[in-house]
């Protein structure tokens, strides 16, 4: 059995969790070192780590380097100078290998370190083509997938029971928190705050992952302005609860909502008219049958084909 030693800053967020799913289907045992500390974003703040979390963080990695791995996965840029670290230090021929999650290159004064040292690892992983754009040198585009048991249609007055939102308003979903500048929550707040239509803006933000699902049922619409993204998964997560997403052209929200009904990508200027018609309707999207054509054993096995090559060569 491949052992893999799998370095990351998050080990809460769901598409980590997702990939460990897949590896473990696909035969493969992982251990997770997570970074220490907390890097979280609240309602109206942001908490950190700081240096002296990263400081002990190596001293740890390094002793686990001298572990029976065969290969070491760094997840998310600011981990992958430990993961070469871990290499370069083990008894053997130890593999590196490192998937770039998107954020780890804006407005982050470490982005030319991790670009030297994502080019010592032995292969390149990362989410979707718009983030293959950003990455110098070859790499491989492997999906998170939709957990489609989980994310499915659910009538929105018992989603909003669950929740605890009345069912007699109109809700648009701002799946993240407000404190998080690159979701730009000021645009969505203008967005609905303009609508002709009484409507709510409701916002998520560190709620248990088995309540997303309600939550996205629950809206009317989700409503998506970042800046930037190399994903959303919540677009994926929202299309396979055919509940209607309006966003802005970033990440592979274009890609997931084509040929999808009652939802819309949108520049700035015209969010707030899709977002109404939308609304209008009041017709769920019909998209799930496009997210389901990818599993997490789909994603196992692509990571597997990953590791084997890097331990082959």
């Amino acid at each position: 059995m491949t052992r893999v030693l799998s370095l990351t800053t998050t080990d809460w967020r769901s598409f980590y969790r997702r990939q460990m799913a897949a590896l473990e289907r696909s035969g493969i045992e992982v251990t997770t070192v997570p970074v220490p500390g907390e890097h979280r974003a609240l309602e109206d703040d942001v908490r950190r780590r700081t240096p002296f979390d990263y400081a002990r963080y190596l001293l740890h990695v390094l002793r686990k380097a001298t572990d029976d791995y065969d290969l070491v996965h760094a997840n998310y840029g600011l981990t992958v100078p430990f993961a070469v670290a871990s290499s370069a230090c083990s008894l053997g021929d130890r593999p590196a290998v490192c998937t770039l999650w998107g954020g780890e290159f804006r407005d982050n004064p470490y982005a030319p370190l991790i670009s030297r040292f994502a080019a010592r690892t032995d292969a390149v992983i990362v989410p979707s083509d718009a983030m293959a754009d950003r990455v110098d040198g070859p790499c491989h585009v492997i999906p998170f997938p939709v957990d489609t048991s989980q994310f499915r249609p659910i009538p929105r007055d018992e989603a909003r029971e669950r929740v605890g939102w009345k069912t007699d308003e109109q809700i648009v979903l701002f799946p993240y928190a407000p404190s998080r500048e690159e979701k730009n929550y000021p645009l969505a707040k203008r967005v609905v705050d303009g609508l002709e239509r009484e409507v709510s803006l409701r916002t998520l933000a560190n709620e248990p992952y088995e309540t997303v699902p309600y939550y996205l049922n629950a809206a009317d619409a989700v409503l998506i302005t970042s800046r930037y993204e190399s994903g959303p998964m919540t677009v994926k997560e929202a299309t396979a609860c055919n509940v209607p997403v309006v966003s802005r052209d970033v990440g592979f929200a274009r890609s997931v909502l084509a040929g999808v009904d009652n939802s819309y990508i949108a520049d700035d200027a015209a969010l707030r008219d899709r977002l109404a018609a939308v609304l209008e309707s009041g017709q769920p999207a019909d998209g799930r049958a496009q997210i389901t054509g990818y599993t997490v054993d789909d994603m196992g096995a692509r990571l597997r084909a990953v590791y084997d090559s890097c331990l082959d060569a």
